[in-house]
């Protein structure tokens, strides 16, 4: 680490003032800025958006060696301060003083020290700033073993600024950082900022190539380790025999690894609606505990353990460095339907949730392949439609292992994520026919060194996701749910009246108005009511189905015997079709609201709720009427 007065810096020509109360971390994309952030902020962080835009935004706070507080802003992933996509807009405007984001006091430039060739371009641009900066060389640990030698001393004398060794993922790995964050600042003097042209462009190369052979020392073949796993990785056909048994033992590991927890969560629920039974007596409000909210909301937490495990592994594919390498080893495959190999990672991100999907398509410069990808987006299987999967699949295939190894449940499940990527390629091939230039882009993008997932950001993510769900457990479904229950409650039935009370409810109504609708693909009027709601987040339909059948259940049935109670009173037939319409229906009004965010346009949300709707229609109806023919009626 090296010491040094934070005032002399090109621009920066104020005295030394106070330490800094506000920095921003400015980096390349994969350089461990987003590590060496949560290693600073851990829990006390939050996730927005910028005012405006549609870019994710992360601030926190952290504590210094003096123990200060200071607010910490993580900059969107950039390469240059002249911009090509809205990540980098939203962070070319933050520090050069455009946006009504206030300038950071201090500018910490996060470098990647395996990789300082790409990295030191935008410490050059940022320096021009005039803001009080920093350099965090941060993966040192990685440097080391792949025999970089970089001279600390020599970089900060040849930059101007202080130069502070850091490891994001380890324990403590940011102490000398902490420590000059006490340090007293010199006041800004900002400096107007104007795109570089492009001979200004060539004499930052110059400028990084002269640094880089004064101050860094590379051994012959420093990512031999790296290249030889892609040589298996990347290769045309093993390449895509590792990323399809990656997918595989990631959709096994859904139903495996999730039974014990998800059997302790739903011992959990029924125990607590037996406990509010005996404690509250018979009536509306029991009604509402019991039968609203234990019976739709635990109906929906119980597939938490399954929502983390698939988040786990996606969150250990990303922080490996593998995602990169498998959006490259897809490019010519997704080219062939019209898209590139950079819609992958937006695609993956869709497994998860259709939204940040969506809203990572801005790092796709080219405007018909954004666009595609957009409306391809909803077909990737989300997390919220794991809930309803996992239910019909429990209730309605058998729980035995094939060929003495698989988990036939887990092979369905594999088997309805392939049949939505399956169909998004069908319909970007179908896009690509409409396009006037249907030539294909090639792919540059970044690979990354590979490293082993850090297990401090791995729990950091699951537990963001985690709280993320049982947020909207706690706001959405359970507004939705309460609202369900109303629905089907009131009004009273008739005297005389004979079924179920929920029969005479407004939501029965409802429900049997709508089963004119949905007959010919097998749907009840049960269905059909918790198709309403589900319109507002997938998994709510599971919820809503808990809510409808302990109303309409007979005698001591309740929310918790859901799966059986479906098992005895649909077909196969009916589950089939209920599966592949959640294949393609938009049932989310978040995600629509997202694509009008994102395209500025409605026409596109219709289009995409018009064609995901009779995809949706038309394919359940094939798949009901085929089941029916095989006898599964």
């Amino acid at each position: 680490m090296v010491e040094a007065t934070l005032s002399f810096q090109p621009g920066a020509t104020g005295t030394a003032t106070t330490p800094p109360a506000r920095i921003a971390l400015l980096g390349n994309p994969n350089c461990g800025k987003t590590a060496l952030f949560n290693l600073l902020t851990g829990s006390r962080q939050k996730v927005a958006n910028y005012a405006g835009v549609t870019v994710e935004r992360k601030e926190g706070i952290l504590r210094t060696a003096a123990g200060r507080r200071v607010f910490v802003l993580d900059l969107p992933g950039a390469y240059s301060l002249n911009a090509l996509s809205a990540d980098e807009a939203v962070t070319r405007d933050v520090v050069t003083g455009k946006s009504k984001e206030a300038l950071p006091d201090l500018l910490v430039c996060v470098t990647d020290a395996t990789n300082l060739r790409l990295n030191l371009r935008l410490v050059l641009e940022a320096r021009q700033l005039g803001l009080p900066m920093v350099v965090a060389l941060n993966m040192t640990d990685m440097a080391k073993k792949q025999g970089i030698a970089v001279d600390v001393a020599v970089l900060s004398r040849e930059l101007g600024v202080p130069v502070i060794e850091t490891v994001g993922v380890h324990a403590g790995g940011a102490q000398g950082l902490l420590e000059q964050l006490d340090a007293p600042v010199a006041s800004a003097s900002p400096v107007p900022w104007q795109a570089p042209a492009f001979a200004d462009v060539l004499a930052t190369q110059r400028e990084v190539r002269r640094i880089l052979g004064l101050a860094v020392r590379e051994p012959v073949g420093s990512l031999a380790t790296s290249d030889k796993i892609d040589r298996m990785v990347l290769h045309p056909l093993w390449g895509m025999l590792v990323l399809a048994v990656t997918l595989f033992l990631m959709f096994q590991a859904v139903f495996s690894w999730a039974t014990v927890p998800m059997d302790a969560i739903k011992a959990g629920t029924e125990a607590l609606g037996g406990l509010i039974k005996t404690i509250v007596p018979d009536g509306m409000l029991q009604s509402l505990l019991v039968d609203g909210i234990v019976a739709g909301v635990g109906g929906v937490v119980v597939f938490l353990p399954q929502i983390l495990i698939l988040f786990f592994f996606i969150l250990a594919l990303e922080d490996s460095g593998y995602l990169p390498r498998a959006a490259f080893l897809l490019d010519r495959v997704m080219g062939t339907v019209g898209l590139s190999g950079r819609s992958f990672i937006p695609l993956l991100s869709s497994f998860a949730c259709a939204i940040p999907g969506v809203m990572a398509t801005r790092t796709i410069s080219n405007w018909r392949d954004r666009l595609t990808t957009i409306m391809i987006a909803p077909l990737m299987t989300c997390s919220a439609r794991l809930p309803v999967y996992a239910l019909l699949i429990a209730a309605f295939i058998p729980e035995k292992t094939v060929g003495g190894l698989f988990n036939l449940q887990g092979i369905v499940l594999f088997g309805l994520y392939a049949f939505g990527i399956v169909s998004a390629m069908a319909v970007a091939w179908v896009m690509k026919r409409f396009r006037d230039n249907q030539s294909h882009s090639p792919l540059l993008m970044e690979l990354p060194a590979y490293r082993w997932p850090n297990p401090r950001n791995l729990a950091l993510g699951l537990y963001e996701r985690a709280w993320i769900f049982l947020q909207r457990v706690g706001t959405i479904i359970l507004t939705l749910t309460i609202l369900l229950w109303f629905l089907s409650t009131f009004p009273s039935p008739p005297e005389g009246a004979t079924g179920p009370a929920i029969q005479y409810s407004l939501a029965g109504m409802l429900g049997r108005g709508l089963e004119h609708i949905f007959a010919p693909i097998g749907f009840n009027w049960q269905i059909s009511i918790a198709l309403v709601p589900g319109m507002a987040a997938r998994e709510v339909a599971v919820g809503a189905l808990g809510t409808v059948y302990a109303l309409s259940a007979t005698g001591e049935e309740v929310a918790g015997q859901l799966q059986p109670l479906i098992a005895q009173s649909w077909s196969l037939a009916t589950a089939m079709s209920l599966l592949v319409w959640y294949v393609f229906a938009p049932q989310c009004i978040s995600t629509l609201a997202a694509v009008k965010r994102e395209t500025n346009s409605w026409k596109y949300v219709w289009i995409m709720a018009g064609y995901l709707f009779g995809l949706a229609y038309l394919a359940c109806f094939v798949t009901y009427r085929i089941a029916l023919a095989l006898g599964w009626g």
